[in-house]
């Protein structure tokens, strides 16, 4: 089998997932799957009433999106997919897609508490409230250096965050 390449844009809510991911799958040319779409509303109600999600809560959440990407890589060789990925342990999940010889790149989008809580403050009809930020902060594992990832500063403008995530030598 040809190697596929699957491109994980991560970061807590309101940094960027989305967009980003976005503009990334079409400089690649590639499908782009939207990571929240794939929560069950157990999990939309909980995060909507304010409460964290826990491993238990995103372990099926993780599984269904490792799924899709192997799905997609039925006809497509590169795929590009939001999903915070805040735990190494989630990450691996992800990695574990298609077995060995494929590629899992993460790009996470990391920035300044104040910035992201005036991201989340102006947007709407997200589930996700500002309430839970400090949660997600408190989750994250920043990727470490064994890990097939770049951290980018939120911070940059979309193209450029692109630019930069297309640049990055992925050992």
């Amino acid at each position: 089998m040809d190697e596929r390449t699957a491109w994980v844009v991560m970061g807590v809510s309101a940094c960027g997932k989305s967009e980003i991911g976005m503009r990334l799958a079409q400089a690649l040319g590639a499908p782009f799957i939207e990571g929240d779409r794939f929560h069950p509303p157990e999990n939309v109600a909980k995060m909507s009433a304010g409460i964290a999600l826990d491993d238990e809560d995103r372990r099926g959440w993780l599984q269904a999106l490792r799924a899709e990407i192997e799905r997609a890589w039925t006809t497509d060789a590169v795929v590009v997919l939001s999903c915070s990925a805040l735990k190494r342990a989630y990450r691996e999940v992800l990695r574990g897609a298609g077995g060995k010889g494929n590629d899992v790149r993460f790009v996470h989008l990391h920035g300044e508490r104040d910035l992201i809580a005036r991201r989340m403050a102006a947007r709407s009809g997200h589930f996700m409230p500002l309430s839970l930020l400090d949660s997600q902060l408190r989750t994250l594992e920043p990727l470490q250096p064994d890990e097939r990832g770049v951290t980018l500063d939120l911070g940059e403008p979309p193209g450029r965050l692109v630019e930069q995530a297309l640049a990055f030598p992925f050992a």
